[in-house]
């Protein structure tokens, strides 16, 4: 639930909307994907946050604008690994059933209780998998919940490590999702989603805090290098699934109550193509 300031907020911005030219995000053209199995009303979503917050990124494009982005983004606090698990079970809550999560890859909604690493709990998928690059689950990218997501055990097990790409098989608790030798595939309701995740830590991880320098790259296969593709696909994924309420309102939850940063492709889908 939204706190008193944050919904504070909300006035703020609607009388303000006018004050930082140019960072009026544009509609994407609305996605033709199969909605979340436990969608959210309309309202659920905010997006909810003071326009200042961004003011350093007015006027930018390309990389300039990608430094500034850094910068906004990188004044967070920081989760330990045990934490991320009651961080994820407020922020990917099942708005219809305040007892469960939703499943990031399979839609399913499950018991916030049965998290762990036993066939039908659910545990912390890393969508920037943690192998690309080396982190881990060492405090920074490894618990970044931006990029953290609940998910089956089984189901996150079959995605690996895989780069993002086109095509594939269907498979047990899939909910949509596909996968081949090299590349996973997530179902359409969340497509736009992993990719905005991907270009929040290819922004917030820059190579200037002592962790690598994260990257999104053309191709798949990247193994243990800090690059995760494939950027044409995820730009695709990115247009055809545009934020929507659930995601509105876990970047809200993320900065109010647990990082205090935002990822900003979702505040502002326009700047993907700006800097990609």
């Amino acid at each position: 639930m939204l706190t008193t300031r944050i919904r504070r907020r909300r006035a703020v911005a609607l009388a303000t909307a006018t004050v930082l030219a140019g960072l009026t995000a544009p509609a994407l053209t609305a996605s033709t994907a199969t909605a979340t199995p436990a969608a959210a009303p309309a309202s659920y979503g905010s997006a909810d946050y003071d326009p200042a917050y961004y003011e350093a990124a007015a006027g930018k494009t390309g990389e300039a604008l990608k430094d500034a982005l850094h910068t906004i983004i990188s004044d967070q606090t920081k989760l330990s690994y045990s934490a991320v698990w009651d961080a994820l079970k407020t922020t990917d809550e099942d708005p219809a059933d305040s007892g469960n999560v939703i499943l990031l890859y399979s839609g399913i909604s499950r018991s916030k209780s049965l998290n762990g690493g036993n066939t039908g709990d659910w545990n912390r998928e890393h969508v920037w998998a943690k192998s690309h690059g080396g982190f881990g689950t060492s405090i920074g990218p490894g618990t970044d919940i931006h990029h953290l997501r609940p998910s089956d055990v089984r189901v996150n097990s079959v995605r690996g490590n895989k780069d993002f790409d086109n095509g594939g098989s269907a498979f047990t608790d899939s909910g949509g999702s596909l996968t081949d030798s090299d590349s996973f595939e997530p179902r359409d309701a969340v497509k736009g989603d992993v990719a905005r995740m991907i270009f929040y830590m290819a922004v917030r991880y820059e190579g200037t805090d002592g962790w690598p320098d994260l990257e999104v790259n053309g191709q798949v296969n990247n193994g243990s290098t800090p690059y995760m593709g494939k950027l044409s696909v995820l730009k695709d994924w990115h247009q055809q699934d545009p934020p929507d309420a659930f995601e509105q309102r876990r970047n809200d939850v993320i900065h109010e109550s647990f990082q205090h940063n935002r990822n900003p492709f979702i505040d502002h889908p326009e700047w993907v193509e700006s800097i990609w």
